[in-house]
């Protein structure tokens, strides 16, 4: 089965230390029980016992430390396979377990591209001694928006630096063992990552501003001493270092989703299947199938993409950079589908969702998170849309790009380069992916796709539309349904996903299709050509009662399939 279950953790690893980890991950917190699970999300707990955990099975060291940095260990390697089930694991838990090694991903991104390989050793004793990392980025009054950094380093007589500024929405800002922070030189436009100690006495922690297990930090920096030794990188390279960073951590933001909505969907199926309402079972009436089989098509899509994804992620190089748009594709459409998902879970198990003593009730809330962190949605199909021409009329020529689920150091992840050329990079051929398939609902989809593809040739965007963000979003997820199809076409060969499934799921995406292009026909700036083309965008899916009755039992079939031990 293509979904996690805790009770059979069939993923296949090519080494026992990675198939340990998921395992004693998973006993921890079935041990854990969801009683106390619950009665520390409600308290606020911060999650010291998973830290606990985490030192003492040394995971984070195996997973997060780059194979070569810490001589002596055979299994450590930045292995993005295995940090895949990883994430999702922690996701299926709750949201603030998976936050921790979220944010120590992004603390380590610097530490692990910079040149200081005393910084590096340091990290790497730190991940043995189960310390975690934040990355001091964000501000208050200027968000990720890095041009305008307020965090200044002060030039002192004797070659050092004094730094002085704040940072606002770090995780793990309270306990963090080294802190990543982003800064720039006095009078220059030079910028400059740092190595932080929050045990310093000119490290001052403002805050938590968030209500949560969760540490998310207000910190200053008062004077703080900088020197060469804890100088991460400078210039070019420090930008590049930020990008660069978070193009592998909003990846993981998908599989948060993931993990969360599996879970969800457990509880929901197990809840609806036994309950009775006017003389049936909740499962019997129509609405509830169909809310259910659309929730289920969408997280299998979900996971299909983001396995994919990986895979691209895992084989890129300086000249195959097709993963800065799979990548940014993982972090808004992946996660507003798990908002989706939920959505449906929840309008069929209603006030149950608010119930204190489940999972549902934190997933409902949490799941909103994700599509807000890491850039918003809207910034990541800002830059989704630049990959739009290349993607559509200059396919170039690239070697098929297998699983990659082999035990590999994805060395390349800290060796990204230049964040510029965006517009130049080439992507392979889409419509193979569709034209594997001989069914009815890849077929509609076929047919829309050259119908935006006619739009965009014949009724182009002009300049003003270009520069208008609202027309550019709705454009912008049309592009991305196209994507995000391609990647689940690809990967439902790959894991032999049967033909019922598959219809199903491109039942909805039809769907998806119609309804952002009425969104765009609705627009103030839309054009006589473009509203022609939008109209006949709008289609209907290919119903197959079979088909739909087939995928109805696969869901109905996960009723009792796993319920967390209840503790």
């Amino acid at each position: 089965m293509l979904l996690l279950n805790p009770r059979h953790l069939t993923r296949g690893y090519p080494d026992e230390r990675s198939r340990e980890i998921m395992r004693k991950t998973v006993a921890f917190f079935e041990q854990k029980g969801k009683k106390r699970l619950k009665e520390d999300d409600l308290a606020r707990t911060w999650y010291a016992d998973f830290l606990a955990f985490v030192k003492a099975e040394g995971v984070f060291a195996t997973l997060l430390t780059p194979a070569g940095v810490r001589a002596g260990d055979a299994d450590a390697r930045w292995d993005t396979w295995r940090n895949c089930e990883f994430n999702e694991t922690l996701g299926f838990y709750g949201l603030c377990y998976w936050y921790t090694w979220q944010v120590s991903i992004l603390g380590l991104g610097p530490i692990w591209m910079s040149p200081n390989q005393a910084l590096q050793q340091q990290a790497a004793g730190h991940l043995a001694d189960g310390g975690i990392f934040g990355f001091g980025l964000s501000e208050r009054a200027h968000g990720a928006d890095i041009y305008s950094t307020d965090m200044i380093l002060t030039p002192q007589p004797d070659g050092s630096y004094r730094a002085t500024g704040s940072k606002y929405y770090i995780g793990n800002g309270n306990k963090a063992a080294m802190l990543s922070t982003f800064g720039k030189l006095a009078g220059t436009d030079e910028y400059v990552f740092f190595a932080v100690d929050t045990q310093h006495p000119n490290y001052k922690l403002v805050k938590n501003v968030v209500a949560s297990q969760s540490y998310v930090a207000e910190y200053a920096l008062e004077n703080y001493p900088v020197t060469d030794a804890t100088i991460l990188s400078r210039g070019k390279e420090a930008w590049n270092a930020a990008l660069n960073t978070v193009n592998i951590g909003k990846y993981n933001l998908g599989w948060a989703s993931i993990g969360m909505c599996t879970h969800a969907l457990y509880e929901a199926i197990n809840h609806a299947s036994h309950r009775r309402l006017y003389n049936m079972y909740v499962t019997d009436f129509p609405h509830v199938k169909q809310m259910f089989t659309d929730a289920y098509a969408r997280l299998v899509a979900m996971k299909l993409f983001a396995l994919r994804a990986a895979d691209y992620m895992r084989s890129a190089t300086a000249e195959d950079r097709r993963y800065l748009l799979y990548n940014p594709v993982m972090k808004m459409k992946v996660t507003t589908q798990g908002e989706e998902v939920v959505n449906l879970l929840w309008d069929v198990i209603a006030a149950r969702g608010f119930e204190k003593d489940t999972f549902f009730e934190m997933a409902a809330r949490d799941i909103r998170a994700l599509p807000k962190l890491e850039g918003t949605v809207h910034v990541n199909i800002a830059l989704i849309v630049k990959f739009m021409p290349n993607y559509f009329f200059a396919p170039g020529k690239f070697p098929a790009v297998p699983r990659r689920d082999d035990a590999a150091d994805d060395t390349f992840l800290f060796h990204q380069g230049e964040t510029s050329g965006l517009g130049k990079i080439r992507f392979h051929d889409y419509d193979p992916a569709f034209a594997a398939y001989d069914l009815p609902n890849v077929k509609v989809f076929r047919e829309q796709i050259a119908v935006l593809k006619e739009l965009l040739a014949t009724a182009t965007p002009d300049d003003a539309q270009r520069k208008d963000l609202d027309f550019l979003m709705t454009l912008g997820e049309m592009f991305t349904l196209v994507v995000y199809a391609q990647l689940v076409a690809e990967n439902a060969a790959i894991y032999g996903l049967g033909h019922e499934l598959v219809d199903q799921i491109f039942d909805f995406l039809v769907r998806d299709f119609a309804k952002f292009a009425q969104q765009l026909h609705a627009k103030p700036s839309s054009t006589p050509a473009q509203m022609a083309c939008c109209l006949r965008l709008i289609r209907k899916p290919v119903f197959d009662a079979a088909r739909y009755q087939h995928v109805w039992q696969e869901v109905h079939a996960l009723d009792g399939a796993y319920e967390m031990t209840p503790g």
